[in-house]
């Protein structure tokens, strides 16, 4: 199919271009010019403020496949990239069994092949995440694992985690790692402050995060290898992350869409969609989270998509389990928002360029003769989220039914 965006800006994280016409014949890019002439046979795509940018990359989805496809399988998960604006995603290997060996990360990529997102599979640092015994890393680097990561199961175990940065140094590979102190965190259910004193909960203080950034960054030092902290929440993560990064180690962090622009305010009617982890924390911690991003210190941004189905999230809030749905909305929320705090040239940085270097992976380009992996979408558009805009399995979110600005029109791989 011949796709024709009519009058689009180029967004490439540098710059956002004046409008243009931009062609894709067979999957190629094949004319850039002021004015294109639609021929027949060819889909036609126009908005009153069209951008496209290089396609979005988001890390540390959670899927349920293999063994939880209850909640999310890989087709499913691919729909929900594509709605939310995502050409590629690096899901986590929290699955049954653990994708912590070559066989698992085969398996990721040969299923996915031809789904219309391109997959690229962390394998574990420990056999079944169990944080014990180090998995097969060089196996599953060979095979084309990204990066090395428990996911969800925050390595507790400091020993484990300097041997895998050690290791991976042969072949200069990413350790991701969750700063969540499980002793310190036990029990708790939301940020702890004064709200959480307010609703009778138990907090998870921010020092269960923030000491396990001091100790990876500690282990980073001696290892001289490479690490990224996965989903930092805190004012203080964010200063020492931006004081290591100014001492020279090789860290990268992220930040999850939600802990951007929401409080611990959220939780104040028990919905237990607001329930996360990292939990929703101060209004401090989110405008610290903000001010890293525009400074670099925060590299970039995900979704944190981590499906359940109704009986893990429709529970009294002390039960349910932590977590939202969240591929669909990362832009629209970043839109409505952060408008004025994430222009979109930044934006383009943090959802697109940032992660594919980090990762070591070729970022697409927007020029005649490259290979079309774009998403298409108009920053003003207002539209209220609804059932049909999902494309996930789950339907854990606390944004149905409200009105959103920021549309992704769709993505062409």
């Amino acid at each position: 199919m011949n796709i024709l965006l009519q009058k689009a800006h180029i967004v490439d994280g540098s710059r956002e271009s004046k409008p243009q016409d931009i062609l894709i014949r067979n999957g190629r890019i094949e004319s850039i010019s002021s004015h294109i002439e639609a021929e027949k046979n060819t889909k036609v795509w126009s908005s009153p403020h069209l951008c496209v940018s290089p396609g979005w990359f988001d890390v540390g989805v959670q899927t349920g496949d293999p063994g939880f496809e209850h909640r999310e399988d890989l087709r499913t998960v691919a729909a929900a990239a594509a709605k939310g604006g995502f050409t590629a995603i690096a899901p986590f290997p929290n699955t049954q069994p653990a994708i912590h060996s070559k066989s698992e990360i085969l398996y990721i990529r040969n299923t996915t092949a031809g789904l219309g997102v391109h997959f690229y599979p962390i394998g574990a640092v420990s056999l079944e995440c169990a944080g014990k015994d180090l998995a097969e890393l060089y196996d599953m680097h060979a095979s084309g694992a990204v990066a090395f990561s428990d996911g969800k199961k925050s390595v507790q175990d400091a020993g484990l985690l300097l041997r895998a940065m050690q290791y991976t140094r042969a072949f200069n590979g990413l350790i991701l790692n969750e700063p969540h102190h499980k002793t310190i965190a036990s029990g708790g259910q939301m940020h702890e402050g004064t709200m959480s004193t307010s609703l009778g909960l138990k907090g998870l203080p921010s020092l269960a995060e923030e000491i396990m950034v001091q100790r990876d960054l500690s282990l980073l030092e001696y290892s001289e290898g490479r690490l990224h902290i996965h989903l930092i929440s805190t004012a203080k993560s964010v200063g020492m992350i931006r004081a290591a990064k100014k001492a020279g180690l090789q860290v990268t962090c992220s930040v999850a869409v939600a802990n951007l622009f929401f409080t611990d305010a959220e939780l104040r009617d028990f919905d237990s969609n607001w329930k996360l982890l990292p939990p929703l924390r101060a209004q401090s911690d989110a405008d610290a989270l903000i001010e890293g991003l525009a400074d670099g210190t925060i590299d970039f941004i995900v979704s944190n998509h981590s499906p359940w189905d109704e009986e893990a999230k429709n529970l009294e809030f002390p039960y349910a389990d932590f977590g939202m749905i969240g591929l669909e909305t990362v832009f629209a929320l970043c839109r409505t928002f952060g408008d004025k705090k994430l222009p979109l040239p930044l934006l383009v940085e943090k959802l697109s360029l940032a992660p594919r270097r980090i990762f070591g992976l070729p970022v697409p380009e927007i020029k005649e003769g490259e290979k079309a992996e774009l998403t298409v979408f108009d920053p003003t558009e207002s539209y209220t989220f609804s059932v049909e805009n999902i494309g996930s399995k789950s339907r854990n979110t606390p944004f149905l039914g409200r009105k959103m600005q920021g549309k992704v029109l769709g993505t062409i791989v």
